[in-house]
């Protein structure tokens, strides 16, 4: 696993993320239960897709968060998914 990121501020494009060493969520009881079935929900995509799974944006699928800052979940590839 790898955690990347952007600022709140500054450029926003692809190239310009940063790999991060923490992440931080301030969130409610609530939020941080819906983010678990988000995970839940795109690990099971993940699975059905197989190699075409690219990514998940928890904004696009849960539309309570479409104006919380963007969570995005990519599919790792490891050494052994050749």
């Amino acid at each position: 696993m790898k955690l990347h990121g952007y600022p709140k501020e500054g450029p926003q494009d692809i190239g310009a993320s940063a790999e991060l060493a923490e992440v931080t969520l301030e969130a409610s009881p609530q939020e941080l239960r819906d983010i678990a079935a988000f995970f839940l929900s795109a690990a099971d995509e993940m699975d059905r897709m197989g190699a075409a799974y690219d990514h998940l944006h928890l904004g696009d699928a849960m539309p309570e968060f479409r104006t919380s800052p963007h969570l995005t979940v990519f599919r790792w590839v490891s050494e052994n998914d050749g």
